[in-house]
């Protein structure tokens, strides 16, 4: 399994049936094939019951598109309504959670996912995501293509919500933020404390029932 697909299934061990859950694009938009039965997904653009992705060949139904613009097809009991009420089902805490990209995580959970020096994207949802949903996890990888840290003291990118990560997944560990500090609670096979915590910044804890993580 490539470094994408490990990290989102990990992640989609978050939900439980009868979750509604809402998925950033990248690495989180993998999450929905890994999910448990009864896991419901929501998108900003209006729809709760997001099924799996129109293979390519087949007839795509133009009003059925996600908020990253993929083409999907809704599960049974699917619900489409206007971007207001999306925002409404987001900002009164009924996701149970979110999974969204980052480009750096501070040892406060803050994150920062949306703009680098010179490429600015638009934040889109997931400032609300992030303050509305009841768990805000990170999927991605460790390090950035340069090698540096994307887990770091203090956030030097644009911030996107401040104290909002619960869990941070990525292709070597398993982080998690609580208010004594971050923890390593899984580690991937063939891979080392003293590794992982060269690849960040902060001090990290390691639990004492570290865990090794799970591979196909």
């Amino acid at each position: 399994m490539d470094n994408r697909n490990f990290i989102a299934k990990r992640a989609a061990a978050y939900f439980q049936s009868g979750d509604v859950v809402n998925l950033g694009i990248g690495i989180p938009s993998l999450c929905g094939s890994y999910a448990v039965d009864g896991v419901l997904f929501q998108s900003e653009n209006g729809f709760i019951g997001i099924g799996s992705t129109v293979k390519e060949g087949l007839m795509k139904n133009n009003r059925f598109v996600n908020a990253g613009g993929v083409h999907f097809i809704p599960v049974p009991g699917a619900s489409a309504f206007d971007v207001a009420m999306a925002f409404g089902v987001i900002r009164s805490g009924r996701l149970a959670a979110t999974v969204l990209g980052g480009l750096q995580v501070s040892a406060k959970g803050d994150l920062a996912n949306w703009s680098t020096p010179g490429r600015a994207f638009g934040m889109g949802g997931a400032m609300d995501l992030c303050n509305g949903s009841r768990k805000v996890i990170v999927a991605m990888e460790l390090v950035a293509k340069d090698g540096s840290p994307k887990i770091v003291e203090t956030c030097t990118l644009p911030l996107t919500a401040l104290q909002c990560v619960n869990h941070i997944v990525t292709d070597r560990c398993v982080i998690n933020v609580t208010p004594e500090g971050l923890v390593l609670s899984e580690i991937r096979k063939g891979h080392t404390v003293e590794e992982i915590q060269a690849a960040v910044e902060p001090k990290l804890l390691v639990a004492p029932d570290l865990i090794e993580m799970e591979e196909d």
